[in-house]
């Protein structure tokens, strides 16, 4: 699969995060908004980074039940 197609994949997978890929070949997620105190208070990180997506996916899983929020369409 090509990496734009992981991109949009995993971009649609989880809205609330902006996804791209380094020129080091390394994959990024970004949350769209800061973090509140329980949030941290939970282990969530503003950035995460992964060798290759499948390995981002598992980050942004994990980040997204700390938050205690489960993947899905942005709130209208």
């Amino acid at each position: 699969m090509s990496v734009d197609r992981h991109l949009a994949e995993i971009a649609r997978e989880y809205p609330k995060w902006t996804i791209w890929r380094s020129d080091a070949g390394r994959w990024w997620a970004t949350r769209h908004h800061p973090l509140d105190a329980a949030q941290r208070e939970a282990g969530c990180a503003t950035t995460i980074d992964a060798d290759d997506p499948d390995d981002l996916r598992d980050q942004l899983r994990d980040q997204e039940e700390r938050t205690g929020r489960r993947a899905g369409p942005a709130p209208p």
